[in-house]
């Protein structure tokens, strides 16, 4: 029997366990010093049963918050997100309500996978983190949030970019076009921008649609002039997909200054 049971549990003659009731402060203490010892686990497990057995108090609230941080210490992240969301629900008004955000976008955070993997975690940590920083720009917790929301934009950039160039392998240019607009559209800010400018560029070539080519390579020039793929696209347009006559467009001059 656990170390919890002990202080918390007492078997009955049927088998089945009853919950003896203990005063309030006894059970969160075991639980606070479980977490202090990094016995996660534990300490989820006895910060649960102040809430069970004294739902009431003011010890029970404390409790919701520190059951979700002990879950998320444990590696338990669903469990962790589930009780932050419960709190915020009975409290949505609490002080410590940005903190109980933080910790679901956290959860989420910890849950990104490469970007190989289905991306369900990284959309739900990208939708956290907005939350946090919508909700509670001044706090001490945004700052972290925007850093790690670029992180993850970034990431999410990388898994279309990754799927567009697949696309592109299989010449479904209409496919792969999707997927680099949505780069450039939603994240526009991110590393992989230039390049899903420049990918645009090439499948629009291969589509023989010359003037969107031009459209993105013009966005791609005035956005990153000293990109290695601005100096890509030139190549293709320039010298190698289009005839004479639009190489010798004047718009398209002014876009390539060299």
């Amino acid at each position: 029997m656990s170390a919890l049971s002990i202080v918390l549990v007492a078997c009955s003659s049927n088998d089945e366990d009853t919950y003896v009731a203990r005063d309030v402060e006894v059970i969160y203490n075991f639980a606070y010093d479980a977490l202090e010892r990094k016995r996660y686990r534990l300490a989820a497990a006895g910060f649960d049963e102040v809430e069970r057995q004294h739902p009431y108090s003011v010890w029970a609230r404390r409790a919701q918050l520190m059951a979700a941080y002990s879950a998320y210490m444990s590696n338990q992240y669903d469990d962790a997100v589930l009780a932050a969301q419960r709190f915020l629900q009975l409290h949505p008004g609490n002080a410590s309500a940005p903190y109980a955000y933080y910790l679901i976008a956290l959860s989420h955070y910890e849950q990104i996978s490469d970007v190989g993997r289905d991306q369900e975690k990284t959309e739900e940590a990208e939708v956290a983190l907005i939350e946090v920083i919508r909700r509670f720009p001044e706090s001490e917790y945004a700052q972290d949030a925007q850093l790690k929301l670029n992180l993850t934009q970034d990431h999410l950039a990388g898994k279309d970019m990754e799927v567009g160039r697949f696309y592109m392998q299989r010449k479904e240019y209409l496919s792969a076009i999707i997927r680099f607009r949505r780069v450039v559209e939603k994240y526009q800010t991110t590393s992989h921008a230039p390049e899903a400018l420049h990918r645009l560029v090439e499948s629009y070539l291969a589509l023989g649609i010359t003037d969107e080519a031009q459209m993105a390579a013009a966005v791609l020039g005035h956005n990153f002039p000293e990109s290695k793929w601005y100096r890509f696209s030139y190549s293709q347009l320039v010298d190698g997909r289009l005839s004479p006559e639009a190489k010798s467009n004047s718009w398209l001059s002014a876009i390539w200054p060299f």
